[in-house]
């Protein structure tokens, strides 16, 4: 059983989103939240696996509660407004995912079991437009990997999928997913997503035509 919190102001677009989730035999709602405040201590209280988070409430909003959840649930950002700067923010805040609220009701399922499993929802190459667009260099270090995890770091960060580091590196699958699974270790990522955000950040990689 998936158990998923719902963070949104608007009472009515919680009440949907109740029905549409408790109405799956696999997913079951454990809390509401009209505030992000309220986001943060239900978050801590219930322990979920999912946070169905909207970017503008009272109190706190939706990006500064999903920094504060931290490793207590993933998130699910659920929003109206269509805006890069939100996405990356969000993105680095820990969210690992970014949907908008008119996003049919089937995608929107999947999209919380994605999450669920550890999956980041975004697609590699959108991640990275917005990372190069946003994401500012050298304001974190990569202290503690090793070379070949740098390599494979990079690979990442290029947007190149498992299969295809295995072929680059000529490493087998269960290697390459040893070294991502130490690197989100070391650089306390909780996905990919949060690894492409790292190694531009670190400056281990640049911007396209940079």
């Amino acid at each position: 059983m998936i158990r998923v919190l719902i963070a949104d102001d608007q009472v009515l677009l919680r009440g949907s989103f109740r029905v549409l989730v408790d109405s799956e035999p696999d997913l079951s709602v454990v809390g509401e939240a009209g505030t992000g405040a309220r986001a943060v201590e239900l978050a801590r209280a219930t322990r979920p696996d999912v946070v169905l988070m909207d970017v503008r409430m009272p109190e706190m909003d939706g990006i500064e509660a999903t920094r504060r959840i931290g490793g207590v649930a993933r998130v699910l950002i659920v929003t109206m407004f269509d805006l890069d700067a939100y996405v990356y923010s969000a993105l680095r805040a820990g969210a690992s995912g970014f949907l908008l609220k008119d996003t049919p009701p089937a995608d929107l399922l999947a999209a919380i079991r994605l999450v669920a499993r550890g999956e980041a929802l975004l697609a590699p190459t959108v991640t990275r437009r917005l990372i190069e667009e946003f994401a500012r260099p050298a304001v974190r270090g990569l202290e503690g990997i090793t070379d070949r995890e740098r390599e494979v770091l990079t690979l990442i960060a290029r947007g190149l999928s498992n299969t295809e580091i295995t072929e680059r590196l000529h490493l087998s699958m269960a290697t390459v997913k040893t070294h991502i699974g130490r690197l989100l270790t070391k650089l306390e990522a909780r996905d990919r997503a949060q690894l492409v955000i790292a190694a531009y950040e670190s400056g281990l990689v640049v911007r396209s035509g940079a």
